[in-house]
């Protein structure tokens, strides 16, 4: 949607509250009295180019954020943390180990054909089958539903998996073990359910335009490779009575100086981020444009802790105390981002968790210790520590690692080599092993500290770092095994002192969400995960 479009005559209509004649609400909760524009579309910067539209294969917000407007799960996290009807529109548990739901009478795809319980059933089959190559491939097993686990190590075949269909409408889920965040994680975009006809027809090109399809309010019109990708609105959908954006741009644009640009030519209406250099002046300028939301994500540097010097803990836990956190989040970044010295979060699915010991120390304390375990590994000034820092390209990514290099210069006399590479090529050096040292982050999949300590599990399809310690494996089990939230808070705590010990991964700062978004753009609504919804907002007149 451009915005200053004024010589566009705008014709508009007037949302006269038909929450109270249709049964349900606006999924856009339009304010009675709202005139709206009469084009209803929308572009957002999505930030990179989408490895894959592929619910199974895909694994970042990247792909997720395109991924939530054009399918539908069984349940939807609203923004309060309640469960919310989505495909299943009931569901009913005997002993929290045996689910059994109800599909909506008469969803359909974007094509027409009925979505059955059979499609769930084999779209579930298809994430846990190693030879998907899902990185969510274990988080079925982490949900504890029967055989998830065996048939992602190759020991069971996917059709024991514990989700049958009981008829064309009624699926049931056993799990081994009553999970409290089960209908959370079921909330996923990993668990949405695809065609299962059409990925059988067209195979890996099933996600083209032309031969997608989907289950939510919007399906795939275009997709042209680094320029954008295109949803229109899909008639099929359930709940398309309540849709008011007809069609949503996604752009890949790395560069936020870009995004900014363009947002101010009225190209763009939600940019991704905004950037640090330019925070303070937006502020000042357009602060009813400037949105700051919290956000359930760590920002993290992970260690290939198979290979030298990285396979020895010291190093990692020396380079952690070098890194002067403070200041990256205050002044480096400046937006409300707190120093991180937890992966998960300091409160999280209603658990606070305690730092390190030495994150209360002075810095002059953690470089002095940094030095002696540096010493104790072997490195010294006459024989320096020097490693390659890998991140994503995008501006504020490298002034971060530019800022962390040269603490780890200044105060260690260490010297990382900073590389960057492209999203997609970035993810596929990690998934084979071939780093150093890269920049990553988390979004919590669900609001559980699981979801973030999970990526560190022995065999876990998430662990790129190649961790392993059988105490930190044992004190995830035994929270997933706990009865009340406190006592899986302190099997939570045991697994994160056990990260603080071992530092696969320096956490470097928790984040907040900073967009800037259009005055006209109505329903945006971002919650705790930084996921909005196209199918909640709508464009006012202006």
């Amino acid at each position: 949607m451009k915005a200053n479009n004024h010589n566009t005559v705008m014709k508009s209509f007037i949302a006269i509250g038909l929450a109270s004649a249709i049964s349900g609400a606006w999924a856009a909760n339009v304010p009675a009295g709202t005139e709206l524009a009469d084009t209803q579309e929308l572009v957002r910067n999505n930030g990179s180019e989408p490895a894959t539209l592929d619910p199974n294969k895909a694994e970042s917000t990247v792909e997720s954020a395109i991924i939530s407007d054009f399918f539908e799960g069984l349940v939807a996290v609203r923004n309060d943390g309640s469960i919310e009807p989505r495909l299943a529109e009931k569901w009913e548990e005997k002993g929290n180990t045996v689910w059994t739901f109800h599909l909506r009478p008469g969803v359909k795809w974007s094509n027409g054909a009925p979505v059955t319980a059979l499609d769930v059933v084999w779209s579930w089959q298809r994430l846990v089958d190693p030879k998907t190559v899902s990185p969510y491939g274990t988080y079925l097993g982490n949900m504890h539903v029967e055989n998830a686990i065996e048939i992602a190590d190759g020991k069971k075949a996917p059709d024991t998996l514990g989700i049958k269909a009981l008829d064309d409408s009624t699926l049931q889920i056993t799990l081994t073990q009553p999970t409290a965040e089960f209908l959370s994680m079921l909330g996923h975009t990993s668990l949405v359910p695809v065609a299962r006809a059409v990925v059988e027809k067209f195979g890996d090109k099933w996600t083209q335009p032309g031969n997608f399809v989907s289950s939510g309010p919007y399906t795939l019109s275009q997709w042209v490779v680094n320029e954008k990708v295109v949803g229109v609105r899909n008639k099929q959908y359930w709940d398309d009575s309540h849709t008011v954006i007809n069609k949503v741009t996604y752009l890949p644009i790395a560069s936020e100086t870009a995004d900014i640009n363009r947002y101010k030519a009225g190209e763009i209406d939600i940019v991704l981020t905004v950037p640090q250099t330019l925070f303070a002046a937006l502020k000042k300028s357009i602060p009813d444009q400037v949105h700051v939301t919290p956000k359930l994500a760590t920002y993290y540097y992970e260690f290939n802790t198979s290979k030298p010097p990285f396979n020895d803990a010291r190093v990692r836990r020396a380079l952690n105390m070098g890194l002067d956190k403070d200041i990256i989040a205050e002044k480096v970044l400046g937006q409300g981002q707190l120093p991180a010295w937890v992966i998960s979060q300091r409160k999280i699915g209603g658990v606070e968790l305690k730092s390190p010991d030495y994150a209360s120390w002075s810095q002059e304390k953690r470089i002095a210790e940094a030095k002696k375990l540096l010493e104790e590994a072997g490195y010294n000034a006459a024989h320096p520590l020097s490693f390659n820092l890998l991140y994503n390209t995008s501006e504020s990514h490298q002034r971060i690692a530019i800022a962390a290099s040269s603490m780890w210069k200044k105060n260690l006399g260490v010297e990382a080599k900073l590389q960057n590479q492209e999203w997609k090529t970035m993810l596929d050096t990690m998934h084979n092993g071939n780093f150093e040292a890269v920049r990553y982050a988390w979004v919590a999949d669900y609001d559980d500290a699981s979801t973030f300590l999970n990526n560190f599990r022995t065999g876990d399809s998430g662990n790129t770092t190649k961790y392993s310690n059988a105490d930190f494996d044992q004190a995830l089990k035994n929270a997933s095994k706990a009865k009340t939230v406190a006592e899986r808070g302190k099997f939570y705590q045991q697994a994160e002192d056990k990260l603080a010990e071992d530092v696969p991964a320096i956490p470097v700062y928790h984040y907040v969400s900073a967009q800037l978004v259009k005055p006209y753009v109505g329903g945006y609504a971002p919650n705790n995960l930084a996921f909005y919804y196209t199918k909640d907002m709508y464009i006012k007149k202006h």
